[in-house]
């Protein structure tokens, strides 16, 4: 069944970054891409490989994260977050219809990878290498800061802790995407909303880029906020979960732009 939900997902992703690609990126672009690859994966290519190195670091010590989780034990569900927040989980699924239950299932699958894949290739057809280089050391920021964070904090979602009174939306409706997210989600790991922090990076990104794609600002800031509010929809994450991920995302572009300033093969090739 993962095997046919990853080639699901892979399908639907292609098809949108196809028509992202066309509607987006242009015939022009893809062109002096074509002259250009070389040049461009060059410079792209440390950041893709730390950034590499902390997805794989990610993955393993998801496997013990847990156990170093109770040894800290800085419990964080019941208070302060349950206490600030009360009711309003509770509110917004009682607004929940099959229509919206079937798009924020379908943003927080689908929608959520393309927005992280699609920049990528965007990027990549510019010319100038920053904005490729700056996202993707957002993401690792992102990465790394949220594994920092879910390490110290032992948080449940409201689906865990209110199991009775919170519906479980998404595996509900879709039970088959259980064996995609239990690859990737531990019941502990819900401060920050790392969904909300990509989403929001890369929002954060078309923003600064909207010069030179205007339309994908405006489908990335869509989708953005489709993401963040898909979590709390699906009783998967507290609004302080998304906005703790909105915050880890400022704080990842922000120094992503730095670091990318300082420190870049460009500069270094200057200073020899």
């Amino acid at each position: 069944m993962l095997v046919q939900v990853l080639a699901q997902l892979a399908v639907v992703v292609s098809l949108f970054t196809i028509v992202g690609i066309a509607v987006v990126v242009g015939r022009y672009r893809l062109r002096d891409t074509h002259k250009e690859w070389r040049e461009r994966v060059r410079a792209a290519a440390p950041i893709t490989i730390f950034l590499a190195v902390v997805l794989l670091l990610n993955s393993v010590a998801r496997e013990v994260i847990p156990d170093l989780s109770w040894m800290i034990r800085w419990k964080f569900t019941w208070y302060p977050i349950y206490d600030l927040e009360g009711q309003f989980i509770l509110w917004l699924q009682d607004q929940a219809t099959p229509w919206l239950t079937a798009y924020f299932s379908f943003i927080y699958i689908y929608a959520y990878v393309f927005m992280l894949v699609f920049p990528v290739v965007a990027y990549f057809a510019l010319s100038n290498t920053r904005p490729l280089r700056e996202l993707l050391t957002a993401y690792t920021l992102n990465y790394a800061l949220g594994l920092l964070l879910y390490t110290l904090v032992i948080a449940y979602g409201p689906r865990n802790l209110m199991p009775e009174l919170v519906e479980a939306l998404l595996y509900d409706t879709y039970p088959q995407y259980q064996h995609l997210t239990r690859q990737v989600n531990r019941n502990t790991n819900v401060f920050p909303s790392l969904h909300t922090s990509l989403a929001a990076t890369v929002a954060f990104l078309a923003w600064r880029t909207r010069d030179v794609y205007p339309v994908w600002n405006v489908v990335a800031a869509i989708l953005g906020v489709s993401v963040a509010i898909s979590t709390m929809y699906l009783g998967i994450h507290w609004v302080i979960d998304v906005i703790a991920g909105i915050g880890l995302a400022y704080v990842s572009v922000v120094l992503a732009g730095h670091l990318v300033g300082r420190w870049s093969l460009a500069s270094l090739r200057g200073s020899r």
